[in-house]
């Protein structure tokens, strides 16, 4: 009997210790169930069942459960998700950091972007197919051994992106009354986020359709008072080596942000039907992600360039980062307490973008190992939540440098996920006929992972020839910019590992046969 069929025949009410394929590649299931089972994990367990709390954890959700046919919700969920305070900073990094002009801000901003959702999009067609989250849907690319490596950089990635977020967002609430510390700021996030990722899938769906209504509202708000204003100044674009360089490093920054969600694009689409539209999901989650990262990237890095030609834009800046240069807009000399009011708001948009970290975090843990398997998602998710206070209270006073050697870390890693995934993907399971969903749980007729680990080393090898790091420069970031370099990393990260990995796939294949 599969497993499935074995996890189907249980109450979703009353499913005891699901664990799946054990360390040793067994299945098994614990004759214990909620109501009856006295262990520790059982009693947490029906703990969730009495408050409404999600109990699936990374199990396969079986067709019959699989309701939610509202295939917009796709889209409205990485709307809500981007559409909010962090992007608006990325945004900011083009004429800051990278000194950019404003041509090359908004047209960098523009081809980056289409670049890095379309993985996202592509990934989130995999959850109705299969009924798997991403992290259990990587075994099919990198084994039942090598993905809980995997899995261990989601988790960082995962609290590093709460960690980014929730900074922004204490800046704007300090912004509003600045005898609230940001520490106080980042605890109200954070606890809010916890409190709707930990009842799930369905009602971190249902936050985030509604969620990014108040936050377009307040940045058409915004978008209104800066033009009022008047203080746009259009900074020419240099050229040279330079600006080239700037361009490939802030087009990193861009493409780590928007294929940040890479890695758990399934988890949000796996309770849709197996006959949902392919087509249709790929479409919303592109229209969700790109409208909101285009829209508030763009306006980001426009307000910014008001500091060259309004003191008052510029001491914003000086004083409280984002969030000031939101107050220059809303507050200073123009809407006074109702633009405090809306930099509430704001703040609390990052609620919407990190549920998604935060409640994929949980999941990628249990891939970890079947033991954590046995500790319920919820709990994962509420030691997440510690792990990125205790990072972003000490991070806030150094929110730019942090940012940016994020994104860019982020798009080493998730270029090669994607050049491996992708690659077997398509040359060697030739699209989802390839695959056979039974076997996501049974570790020997997955991939051995030899193929996939020493591509993901020479993915690293391509990433360090062309990273342009405070810590290190590439040789071949050294050649395409000027004193800086130019961050090329992610681009060649993909490109090593790909190349690497259609030359020693099929020596795996006909060595182990599978």
């Amino acid at each position: 009997m599969s497993f499935d069929k074995d996890v189907e025949k249980i109450d979703p009410e009353k499913r005891g210790s699901v664990t799946g394929a054990s360390e040793d590649g067994s299945h098994a299931i614990a004759a214990e169930t909620f109501e009856v089972g006295d262990s520790v994990y059982a009693r947490l367990q029906r703990f969730a069942g009495k408050w409404n709390i999600e109990q699936r954890g990374i199990e396969r959700v079986p067709e019959s459960e699989k309701t939610d046919t509202k295939l917009y919700k796709a889209g409205t969920m990485w709307l809500a998700a981007n559409l909010v305070v962090s992007s608006f900073a990325i945004g900011v990094l083009g004429p800051h950091i990278f000194a950019l002009g404003w041509r090359s801000s908004w047209l960098t901003i523009l081809f980056f972007n289409l670049l890095s959702i379309t993985p996202v999009c592509f990934f989130s067609t995999f959850g109705p197919e299969f009924g798997l989250r991403q992290m259990i849907l990587s075994r099919f690319f990198f084994g039942a051994h090598l993905v809980r490596f995997i899995a261990f950089l989601n988790c960082l990635a995962c609290i590093g992106w709460s960690s980014v977020n929730v900074i922004v967002g204490a800046q704007l609430i300090h912004t509003v009354n600045h005898s609230v510390p940001e520490y106080a700021g980042i605890l109200i996030i954070a606890f809010c986020t916890f409190i709707i990722t930990c009842f799930g899938y369905k009602v971190v769906h249902y936050y985030e359709f509604y969620s990014w209504i108040p936050c377009f509202i307040v940045f058409l708000i915004t978008v209104i008072q800066f033009a009022r204003s008047g203080v746009f100044t259009a900074i020419p674009d240099g050229s040279g080596k330079a600006t080239a360089g700037s361009i490939l490093s802030f087009g990193g920054a861009i493409y780590g942000f928007g294929t940040g969600w890479c890695s758990y694009a399934a988890d949000y689409t796996v309770y849709q039907p197996k006959s949902a539209n392919k087509y249709l999901v790929f479409f919303y989650t592109w229209a969700g992600l790109i409208f909101p990262l285009l829209f508030t990237e763009i306006l980001g890095a426009a307000i910014y360039m008001g500091t060259y030609s309004s003191e008052v834009y510029k001491t914003g800046y000086e004083t409280g980062k984002i969030g000031g240069l939101f107050g220059a807009v809303l507050v200073t000399n123009s809407l006074g307490n109702f633009g405090n009011f809306c930099l509430i708001i704001l703040a609390l948009s990052i609620i919407g973008n990190n549920c998604p970290n935060i409640y994929s975090i949980g999941l990628s843990v249990q891939v970890l190992s079947t033991k954590l398997q046995r500790v319920p998602r919820f709990i994962w998710t509420f030691i997440a939540t510690c792990c990125y206070i205790a990072i972003a209270i000490p991070g806030a006073t150094h929110f730019e440098t942090v940012l940016e050697n994020f994104m860019l870390l982020i798009a080493y890693w998730l270029g090669i996920y994607e050049g491996i995934s992708l690659t077997e993907h398509f040359i060697f399971r030739r699209g989802f006929k390839g695959y056979e969903v039974s076997h996501y749980d049974q570790p020997d007729k997955l991939p051995v992972g030899i193929a996939a680990g020493i591509a993901f080393c020479a993915g690293i090898g391509g990433a360090v020839l062309g990273m342009s790091q405070v810590y290190w420069m590439g040789p071949i970031a050294r050649l395409c910019g000027g004193e800086f370099g130019g961050d090329v990393g992610f681009e060649l990260a993909f490109g090593f590992a790909a190349v690497t990995y259609v030359a020693l796939r099929p020596l795996e294949k006909a060595r182990f046969g599978r």
